[in-house]
């Protein structure tokens, strides 16, 4: 619907706007010619007026002043044609071009009579009498120039010339795009910014090209039942190239591209891919790596080729390999696989310990029980787990056999193309191949590739000799055994496998003779080096990973979406939603990660079924809150919550909070008084006729009971060691439990009942002898003296009013973090290092200020030292008097240059209109080919670019347009100002 509608609003500014353009142009020389100052009617009506005003000048006077008018505009007219630039000539249609070819031809020395036709073109139409009155005109000029006299310009001069540039800024024409021209267009590459190395092939490479046919050749008179090998697609100048050569070793500057999952992840979320057509047959054209990159999309030859290249600048021992895979490899279908976010890593062994056997244990006691029974409980307990393992492994076919894809008709015979990673280089303790469309690695034996015709890097090729009928499974490895792989350059790196037998027959004549040859083959095929440009990515592409910085995987029951960092405004660069079944329907789970936020938030998972979320923040917050549980539903204060934090960053050593409606409890470790647990238990407010508090405030909720524990103080006693101490509120309690000795098997306990001033300030607190109670364990330890008892009375209600103070810093934090939260989530802050000189906005505009202020200053230096006669002066050898003769040609110089100047920033205004035009056509041609797969965020993107373009669009027709209209005043402004000029006042006035 919102497409339709913009698809509406730009039909009626469209048909508005051709009214508008019809209007104007519809009969430029009707409507626009009596306006023009300039114009040949305006001069006749100006001429009969002058002839009535002066009836009593003779006849011959108005005759001459006529004819020097028309011999004046005709001149001008002949010089503007002349001076007409390229770049107006350019703008207009094909068959405008042609003729203006034509005029140019016209214009050459040998062709004047085509010059004097292209003069008639620009010149207006003129009645008999005004060519006669012209002809007279021209004779009495050529008299009065060969007296040596100018006479001064005259307003119908000025005028033409007027006249003439805007029919020259007339020529420029611009055409509004349509909105909804969807056109798809196929990679085009323009050959001209190729090197030459893309054009042409060297001496070597022809070599290597011939001997490649070849071998070929060999091979296909051999193998007369396999496929043609794939030696030399096409380039992207159609131009045949080895594929050997075709690989570039680079190594980028990015630490996460040195190790092979990290550069065959980026490949795989790098490029887009394209399927290859038909799937049974070779590609017959490859583009190199470089071209690969820019343009984010290839086939999987390409995607091999590129990832090949990466690793062999890292170091590895790295094959593009051709051959044949499945139908969910090829297609690059991932429903059917595990997502690789869920799969979990490896543990690390553990190193089996052996248990100390101490010297003198204690026996356990001896089983009194049947033997009998508990075998029989035994029994039953493994034949209920066989068969709850039988049930599972049935749950578990049944499940595969659900998944198990439709045959295949193509099975074997789809071609595709993957990496080999052999042993030894990089410390690759085994072989395994990767699969450059997801970047996973899979092991050499596996069913997912049924087969394999050859491999190369940028060194040698490879041919698989070694039979396929049971895929890969069987295959050796073994490149330097010349039986397995038949390999077409003779400088193998590879330990050379011969047969004895071909030692002992070979002679020693033909071993000279072999060698000679061999060396002679060797001199003539080494292997040229790479054709293709450098493999370049700056930081802003490495960055955005993705294509247009986003892409979505589908795994089984899971979907992955990544994007770029800095894409979205919350900073997430990947969403991971789990689902229960395959069909994507019932989503169980979503985990979103987060980079270079300035709350530190890195992960959120999100529980649909419960509501609960989870958010684990990095280091660095001033709370050191390390991970926030709660319930979606609830997300306010006083509800169920669980609070992590960094408890070696935190002065209280705080690790952990638990908040209900009623209850908290925080967990505290290593803390110096030993406090490990504090419980803390509300009562719910008691309503009260009150005014409502402020919006800021926050109604604390009354404490009834607070309970701490500590643990154990080994330098003290334990009868004097407090293990859990509790403070009833609502009954005016404090109780003491002490902890047990190792000797004992219960705790001694102390018990006060507070008086009721011990809240008042200043006053005497007494302590009744049946507000304390005690219970020692030790009947032999003496009691605490009476005097000890109330101070410590004393000591405890100042610990409960340091512990509630606690408490309620307690709940004042929770809250602040809660309404930090809320503001970090509704207005995401991203953090942008200072070294990022694009993204970070303070110190771009810091530096636009300043180069802002650069510039007026300069041109502030440059208009007062400027002289604007300067250049033309120059030209002119500097002369050192200005005569009359100078002063008219700097008038016409000045003249022509400004009217150059005024057509070029036409044109320039024209070049950014169809920029822009082209720009919405491409992306009109992106929305077409993604539209399927895009989400309903992308589409309103994609209308409200297209609305901001068509804005731009219509802004530069309107600044052609004024353009075109102010530039005759600013050239008449020009004129005067020459006039007017102390230097040129005497002689052009």
């Amino acid at each position: 619907v919102q497409i339709q509608i913009l698809w509406r609003i730009l039909c009626q500014r469209k048909s508005a706007l051709k009214k508008k353009m019809t209007k104007e142009s519809g009969s430029p020389i009707d409507e626009e010619k009596p306006r023009t100052p300039g114009s040949r009617q305006g001069s006749a009506k100006s001429g009969k007026s002058a002839r009535s005003e002066g009836a009593r000048s003779d006849k011959s006077a108005a005759k001459s002043d006529r004819s020097a008018g028309a011999k004046s505009d005709k001149s001008a007219a002949a010089k503007s044609v002349k001076s007409a630039p390229r770049s107006t000539r350019s703008a207009k249609s094909p068959k405008e071009s042609a003729e203006g070819q034509r005029e140019e031809e016209a214009r050459s020395p040998g062709a004047p009579a085509a010059e004097d036709e292209t003069k008639e073109l620009h010149e207006p139409p003129e009645d008999e009498d005004a060519g006669a009155e012209r002809a007279e005109g021209s004779e009495d000029r050529h008299q009065h120039e060969a007296e040596g006299g100018l006479e001064a310009i005259d307003e119908e001069a000025i005028r033409d010339e007027v006249e003439a540039l805007n029919k020259e800024l007339d020529n420029i024409q611009i055409s509004v795009p349509t909105f909804n021209e969807f056109v798809q267009h196929e990679t085009e590459f323009r050959f001209k910014e190729f090197p030459v190395s893309y054009h042409e092939n060297t001496v070597t490479e022809d070599i290597v090209l011939s001997y490649a046919a070849n071998f070929r050749r060999q091979y296909s008179h051999l193998e007369k039942d396999r496929k043609p090998l794939f030696l030399n697609p096409l380039n992207e100048c159609n131009v045949e190239k080895f594929v050997c050569t075709t690989l570039n070793p680079t190594k980028l500057p990015y630490r996460e591209l040195y190790d092979w999952h990290g550069a065959a992840s980026f490949v795989a979320d790098y490029l887009n891919y394209v399927l290859l057509d038909p799937p049974t047959e070779l590609p017959e054209r490859m583009f190199s790596p470089a071209t690969t990159l820019e343009i984010q999309k290839g086939h999987c030859f390409e995607y091999s080729q590129l990832l090949c290249s990466l690793l062999l600048g890292c170091g590895y021992d790295a094959y593009v390999v051709s051959g044949y895979a499945t139908r969910e490899i090829c297609m690059m279908d991932e429903s059917r696989d595990t997502c690789p976010e869920l799969q979990k890593k490896e543990e690390a062994k553990r190193e089996d310990t052996a248990v100390e056997q101490k010297k003198y244990t204690v026996k356990p006691p001896k089983d009194l029980r049947s033997q009998f029974i508990l075998n029989m409980e035994a029994r039953k307990v493994r034949e209920e787990q066989e068969r709850e393992e039988e049930r599972r492994k049935e749950a578990v076919r049944r499940e595969l056999e659900a998944e198990r894809p439709a045959n295949d008709p193509l099975y074997g015979l789809r071609v595709h193309s993957w990496v080999l990673v052999l042993a030894g280089k990089r410390e690759v303790p085994e072989g395994f191949f990767i699969e450059p469309l997801t970047g996973v690695a899979r092991p050499l034996v596996n069913d997912d590739y049924c087969g394999i015709e050859s491999l190369w890097n940028h060194k040698n090729y490879y041919v698989n000799m070694q039979s396929c009928r049971e895929g890969v499974r069987k295959l050796s490895y073994d490149l330097g055994d010349c039986t397995l792989w038949e390999f077409m350059f003779p400088s193998n790196e590879k330990p050379l496998y011969l047969l004895p037998e071909v030692k002992e027959n070979r002679d020693d004549e033909e071993g000279d003779e072999d060698n000679e040859r061999a060396e002679d083959i060797e001199r003539h095929l080494d292997m040229p080096k790479t054709w293709t440009k450098p493999i370049v990515l700056s930081r802003r592409d490495f960055e955005t990973r993705c294509p247009h910085g986003k892409k979505t995987k589908l795994y089984k029951k899971a979907k992955l979406e990544k994007f770029a960092p800095y894409l979205l405004r919350d900073g997430m660069v990947l969403r991971l939603s789990i689902y229960t079944d395959r069909t994507l329907s019932d989503l169980v789970e979503v985990r979103e990660h987060f980079e270079n936020r300035v709350d530190k938030l890195t992960l959120r998972v999100r529980d649909v079924a419960s509501g609960k979320v989870t958010e684990h923040f990095a280091k660095g917050r001033m709370e050191r809150l390390h991970e926030h549980q709660y319930f979606e539903a609830m997300p306010g204060p006083e509800t169920e919550r669980v609070m992590f934090f960094y408890n070696e960053a935190r002065v209280d050593c705080l690790a952990r909070r638990e908040e209900w409606p009623l209850e908290m409890k925080e967990y505290f470790v290593n803390r110096p008084d030993r406090l490990y647990f504090r419980h803390t238990v509300f009562s719910k407010r008691v309503k009260k006729f009150a005014p409502q508090s402020a919006p800021g405030e926050h109604e604390v909720r009354p404490i009834s009971r607070i309970e701490e524990k500590f643990a154990r103080n080994p330098n003290v006693p334990a009868n004097e060691d407090v293990a859990e101490r509790m403070f009833v509120l609502t009954e005016d309690r404090i109780q003491l439990v002490y902890h047990t000795d190792s000797s004992k098997i219960a705790a001694s306990t102390r018990e006060y009942i507070k008086p009721p001033n011990a809240d008042e300030k200043g006053t005497v607190i007494v302590l009744p002898p049946d507000n304390h109670s005690t219970f020692q364990v030790d009947p032999n330890r003496s009691s605490k003296k009476e005097v000890e008892v109330y101070q410590l009375m004393l000591d405890l209600i100042a610990i409960e009013e340091k512990t509630k103070e606690r408490v309620r810093a307690s709940e004042k934090e929770s809250l602040d973090i809660l309404n930090a939260r809320s503001r970090e989530e509704a207005d995401a802050e991203m953090e942008i290092s200072l070294y990022d000189t694009e993204r970070n906005e303070k110190a771009k505009k810091h530096r636009e200020e300043l180069e802002r202020q650069r510039q007026e200053e300069l041109m502030r230096n440059r208009e007062l030292e400027l002289d604007y006669l300067a250049p033309f002066l120059a030209q002119l050898g500097e002369p050192t008097k200005i005569t009359k003769e100078i002063a008219f040609e700097l008038r016409k110089v000045c003249l022509e240059d400004f009217k150059h100047r005024l057509i070029d920033k036409a044109n320039l205004i024209q070049s950014r209109f169809e920029r822009q035009s082209a720009d919405l056509q491409k992306k009109q041609s992106w929305y077409q080919q993604n539209q399927v797969n895009m989400s309903k965020n992308d589409e309103e993107e994609y209308l409200k670019y297209c609305s901001e373009a068509m804005f731009k669009i219509q802004i530069l027709e309107e600044m052609l347009q004024r353009h075109k209209n102010m530039a005759p005043h600013k050239f008449q402004a020009l004129e005067l100002k020459l006039r007017t000029d102390p230097r040129l006042q005497e002689f052009l006035n």
